[in-house]
């Protein structure tokens, strides 16, 4: 069977750090406080001027240059962002162009942070199908540009990254196993950012009184996590014909390290089998997958053969997760 295998990663974050220090000193919030609901300890902010598309154009050339092919070979390229350059056009235009993918067709993917999980499903079926040779899937975000800095409930949770992969055909054993994709529209109104699209248009009547920042239920959103992320990991195993403990590598969206070990636990997985990187790059939505894979990947923890079981969960509400073969 021919099979979408992750032939080259790539990564970006900012250079500026924010820590929880600094966080004390821009709201009322602490980093005991911090640590202890969400696990994260700093996180990297994109400055003024720094958009989506340029973590995303370093992210994709170093996994063009690892995958070792030329990105006038890519035929496609999938971008996983709900934090584009503009409304349009789409951020994988900008990646295309500047990349030089100069035969690729590029779109975005609108999944918020589980924009990875869904690229590389559209990714990956691309190529199994043998419609593509060549796909760079891409997870990217820089919600930090729409927090409100004085809610603490959602400004220290995130962070701004970029992850890329390289999809190439292969036979056998390795690539992407299976993919579940989920959704559930009826919580969409427990994390939004409401002002921007055609329903409450900047600047507009409709948007006088409405939210200009990211806004989340938590508790809505931590029940909702917790029980999504396990269900969608013990499906995509079931329809693998596999176990939890078939699995070698854990990689999970890092949004809460609560969440992280909720989800551990219902597999049953101990924490060698796990990998997090919450503590050093808080939520950084499409890119915290590819960014968790990507370090896996150079530190080690990932070597060929290995099965990987990722999932996430973002705004729609919408969840899923990806059974590979390193």
């Amino acid at each position: 069977m021919r099979r979408a295998v992750l032939a080259g990663l790539g990564h970006c974050v900012p250079d500026k750090v924010l820590s929880n220090a600094h966080l004390e000193a821009m709201m009322d919030t602490s980093d005991e406080w911090i640590r202890q609901r969400t696990g994260i300890c700093e996180r990297r902010i994109s400055v003024p001027g720094q958009a989506a598309s340029d973590l995303a154009i370093v992210a994709a050339r170093e996994a063009v240059e690892r995958a070792g092919v030329a990105a006038e070979s890519l035929d496609l390229v999938v971008c996983g962002t709900v934090t584009g350059d503009m409304p349009f056009p789409s951020t994988a235009c900008f990646v295309q162009a500047g990349i030089g993918a100069t035969k690729a067709g590029a779109f975005d993917v609108g999944a918020a942070c589980a924009g990875f999980i869904y690229s590389l499903a559209i990714g990956s079926a691309f190529v199994e199908s043998g419609q593509a040779e060549t796909v760079l899937v891409i997870g990217v975000d820089v919600l930090t540009k729409f927090v409100d800095w004085g809610d603490r409930s959602t400004a220290v949770l995130f962070g701004d990254g970029a992850g890329a992969a390289v999809l190439r055909p292969g036979e056998g054993d390795r690539g992407v196993i299976k993919t579940v994709l989920l959704s559930d529209g009826n919580g969409a109104p427990h994390i939004d950012f409401q002002v921007g699209g055609s329903r409450y248009p900047h600047g507009s009547p409709e948007a006088q009184g409405r939210r200009p920042a990211v806004a989340m239920n938590g508790a809505e959103v931590y029940r909702f996590a917790v029980r999504a992320m396990g269900d969608a990991c013990l499906r995509v195993l079931a329809e693998a014909g596999l176990q939890p403990s078939d699995v070698d590598l854990f990689v999970p969206h890092q949004a809460n390290l609560r969440i992280i070990r909720a989800s551990q636990e219902r597999l049953g997985l101990t924490d060698d089998r796990v990998f997090v990187n919450v503590q050093h790059y808080g939520n950084t939505s499409g890119g915290s997958i590819p960014l968790a894979l990507y370090e896996a990947e150079r530190s080690g923890r990932l070597k060929p053969g290995a099965l990987v079981l990722t999932v996430g969960f973002g705004a729609g509400l919408v969840w899923g997760a990806n059974l590979i073969r390193w």
